[in-house]
């Protein structure tokens, strides 16, 4: 009886376990819902009601490592490495982020990274609004914002490259792609997605969204050159 038990035990689905806070009162009585990119959509495989600040999904672990996203409602909040470790999500007015992994840990310090890029580009436009105020040449504010946002589009452009080159044994690089690529108003290949590709590992060519997004980018670029 009991090595019967021990293999039911066995047999029975992992559960994960993701722990949340939030500090958004606007979120209070919301749900969170956990969506994984399968069939061409993203499919939403666990839920969570946020109560007195604090939530928790315990459904089925994925067969291996995977790159999922935290949605309130169609809004996606947050991506999330589920790869069989405890995890804890904290949500804030300042602060989104995963602990609890070496690759959650990755990705989010390179997302704070990002971030840091975006926030600089972001500032451009009000700093040509003071530079104007303060009675500069228009020419030379242009020249000189042109020039600052070009390094900082190059900057950002080598770290995302980068980041998804040097993570293509694990599921960082199609996660990676998927988000920055889901930013195109529609699939094209550039040259740096040419790059990626060209250097992309078997477990990333043939994760399901890097596919069909090679496919759709390769089909529209055949009807931009007809």
């Amino acid at each position: 009886m009991a090595a019967a038990a021990l293999l039911l035990g066995s047999c029975q689905e992992a559960k994960m376990n993701v722990q949340g806070t939030s500090t958004i009162p606007e979120l209070e009585g919301k749900t969170l819902y956990m969506r994984v990119y399968a069939d061409g959509d993203l499919q939403v495989i666990d839920s969570a009601r946020i109560q007195h600040g604090k939530f928790q999904f315990m459904g089925a672990e994925p067969d291996s490592a995977v790159m999922a996203c935290l949605f309130l409602g169609d809004e996606s909040l947050m991506p999330i490495v589920l790869d069989g470790s405890p995890l804890e999500v904290k949500l804030d007015m300042a602060d989104r982020k995963v602990t609890g992994s070496e690759l959650n840990d990755s990705l989010f310090a390179f997302i704070a990274r990002k971030t840091a890029l975006d926030v600089q580009l972001a500032e451009l436009p009000r700093r040509e609004s003071r530079m104007i105020l303060d009675g500069m040449d228009h020419r030379e504010i242009v020249r000189l914002l042109s020039d600052e946002a070009a390094i900082l589009n190059g900057q950002e452009e080598e770290l995302v490259s980068k980041f998804i080159k040097d993570n293509m044994h694990n599921c960082l690089a199609p996660g990676v792609f998927m988000i920055v690529t889901s930013n195109f108003p529609y699939p094209v290949l550039n040259p740096t997605i040419e790059e990626i590709i060209a250097l992309g590992s078997p477990s990333f060519l043939n994760n399901a969204y890097v596919k069909d997004y090679i496919r759709m980018a390769k089909e529209n670029m055949d009807k931009i050159h007809e």
